[in-house]
Formats: C-alpha cells, structure tokens, sequence
C-alpha cells in the first residue's frame, strides 16, 4: 500500500472512531448522530399500524436510505480495521477479518440488513421488524458512544464491591419471599402459595418499584415487607455508592492521562522533570476549541493563564495587529501576573488544544516550582517589552 494510501486510510479511521478533533471530525459526528436520529424517528413511527399508506412508504424509503449509509459506514470501517491499535501486529486482511467477526463488525453488519432486505425484494412491513432495526441501531448508537467503555471499566473495577451487594440483595430477597411465603400463603394462596410468586412481590418491593398487584395482608407480612422496603432503600443506595464512586475515580483516571499527554508536548513543562511534572498535571485542565473561537476577550479579568498543546492561536493587538501563537506557547500569563484586565483577545486560528491553569493554582505551583514562575515571568517580560517596542513604532495621531 502506498504512503498516501495509509494516512488516507489512518484519516479516515480518526473521523469514523471520534478520535479527530478537527472541523472534518465534528461534523461527520453530527451527519452520524442526526443520520441514526432519522432513522430511529422513522422506525418508530412505522411500528403505528393506522399511518396513511404514503406515510409508511415515506418511513420505508427513509430506513433504507439510512441503512445505505449504514453500509457505507461498515465498509469503510472494514477498510480502515488495521488502523486499529489491537489488531496492527495483524496483516490487513486478518485484521479486517477480526474486525468483521467482532462485536461492533457484527453489529454494524445487522444495521445493515435493510440494504440485503431491499436488494432481496423484500418489503419492511409491520412493527416486528421496524422494532428490531430499532434495537440493532440502539446498539450501534452504544457501540460508538465512549460512555459505554467508561462503564465497562467501572463495572470491572469495581466488580469485588458489586459482586457483594448483589450477593446482599439475593440474601435480601430470598429472605423476605419465604417469610412472606410462610405468612401470607394460607390467606393468599394465588399470591404468595409459591415461593416464585413471592419472589416476585419480593422483587418488586425490595427495588422499591411498588406495583401494588400483590400486596401482604396479614401482620406478619406487613411487617415483612416494611423491612424489606427499608433494606431495599439501603441495598440501591449502596449500589449506587459503589458506581459513583467507580465513575470519579475512573474519570480521575482519564483526565489524568489525557492531561499528561497533552501537557508533555508543551516545552516549558516538559523541561521540568517527571516527578514537578506530575504535580503540574493535577492542577491543569484540558479544553478544545474549535477553529475561529474567541478564548478571552480584552478587558476580560485575567484568572488563568492558557498553553496550547496542539493548534494555532491568533493574539489580536489593540493596535491592530496580530500575533500567530503556535503549539507550545502560553498566553494570558501577563493579565494573571499583573492581576490586571487582559490586554488583548486570543481566537483560535484552526482546531486547538489547550491546557488551563487558573490563578489560584498559577500562585500554589509557584511557590513550590520556582523554576515554573520564573520561566513564565521571563516570557512575560519579553512580551512586554516588545509591545512597548510596538507602541513606540507606531505613528502619533
């Protein structure tokens, strides 16, 4: 494969993964969000049996044209499956062929069996089938969608804790089914005169659902049931402890080594070590910006100061002209330094990455990494004084 070949095909994979930050990456995003919501509307409205016949016909052709573009999206995902980080000790063809065997191939490939469908003569009639292109999309939505990774992980972190209160809630469960089984049966023999039907009041109790189709009617198990209530409350809000608690951390996680990326590529944290680096990265936070975005305004209060880990910013002068920042600058160090207004406006001049520090932070570093303050107060120096060289320059009016 040629040269021009591969980064075509490695582009091409950044836009389909949601890895591309560029203009390119957030519009196919859009076109494959809105793309999916057509068809999703389409399908559901199709399940209604009373739509006029010009109606359904309309619904029918929108699925299909939605599936073509399904299918076009598969084979380029196909085409670009040796991108992938797993699979590129593999030759392109076995890569594909994993790819296409794997979860999100077949699930790709489903979404598009309207295509086979309509090329087979075949019809999309009734709620049954709508309904499964509905779940297969769903799927497809999950698939792609980065929270779904995110909950994997928790889910497999946190496994031993969540594996113990489901052990809770069977113990819970199974408890209260047979004191309700005991106490109830011989006045509700339909209800609760076998225990599967008492685990399903049980069931319905414990998760605090209440449906109200069975309830005890004796004593005994009322009070059981009031227990179980409470337990029910206690063994939810533990459940959700657990994964809350599994979210911040796996979060944590993420922003740190997203951080730590983007901040190695700045020169003047990089020049700092590991160990100061580490520290720096707690404190700084990532935010990209699309191209031609204004980042501060002049006059705006000057709490941060702003690096740029990727991209290209645009410093617009009050006199008029411009300065072009690129990847490894900082701005907006002057107005944090001088607890001064800011003397200029930054706009993004194509898709930028930066990393803010606020004022707060700025001061809390700089007393603990002199070598940090100091590089940016020389900076801020330079700046000032070829801005007094400019303003010097400049004619009198």
């Amino acid at each position: 494969m040629t040269a021009q070949a591969s980064s075509l095909r490695a582009r091409i994979h950044a836009l389909l993964h949601f890895t591309d930050p560029s203009d390119a990456g957030r519009r196919w995003r859009l076109l494959h969000f809105c793309v999916l919501g057509v068809g999703l509307f389409a399908v559901i409205l199709l399940s209604i049996d009373n739509l006029p016949l010009d109606t359904r016909n309309g619904l029918r052709y929108a699925i299909w044209a939605v599936a073509i573009l399904f299918f076009i999206e598969y084979v380029l995902r196909l085409w670009v499956a040796p991108e992938e980080g797993r699979y590129r000790e593999a030759s392109p063809t076995m890569a594909r062929l994993q790819w296409a065997v794997s979860l999100p191939g077949l699930v790709g490939l489903l979404a598009t069996v309207p295509v086979f469908m309509w090329l087979a003569g075949y019809r999309i009639v009734g709620s049954d089938a709508a309904s499964i292109f509905c779940v297969l999309w769903i799927l497809k939505l999950g698939l792609h969608a980065p929270a779904l990774g995110t909950l994997a992980r928790v889910v497999s972190n946190e496994r031993a804790p969540i594996a113990g209160v489901l052990v809770l809630f069977f113990i819970v469960l199974v408890i209260a089914a047979t004191a309700a089984h005991q106490l109830e049966r011989g006045r509700q023999p339909e209800a609760f005169g076998s225990l599967p039907n008492a685990l399903w009041w049980a069931v319905v109790t414990l998760t605090t659902t209440g449906y109200g189709d069975v309830v005890p009617v004796t004593a005994g198990g009322r009070l059981v049931g009031s227990v179980l209530m409470i337990s029910g409350i206690s063994v939810l809000a533990i459940m959700t402890g657990v994964l809350a608690t599994g979210f911040s951390q796996e979060e944590r996680r993420r922003e740190y080594l997203r951080v730590w990326e983007q901040v190695a590529r700045v020169p003047i944290f990089a020049a700092l070590g590991v160990v100061t680096l580490s520290e720096i990265v707690g404190k700084l936070r990532t935010r990209y910006y699309p191209s031609h975005v204004t980042i501060m305004r002049r006059g705006d209060p000057g709490d941060s100061m702003f690096f740029i880990s990727s991209g290209e910013c645009e410093v617009r002068l009050p006199s008029g002209g411009t300065v072009k920042l690129g990847e490894g600058a900082f701005f907006g160090e002057m107005a944090l330094l001088e607890r001064q207004p800011r003397s200029a406006t930054v706009a993004t001049a194509r898709p930028t990455t930066l990393l803010v520090l606020y004022a707060s932070d700025f001061y809390e570093i700089a007393s603990r990494i002199p070598a940090l303050a100091d590089a940016v107060e020389i900076e801020a120096k330079r700046r000032r004084e070829e801005n007094l060289e400019r303003r010097a320059g400049e004619p009198k009016r």
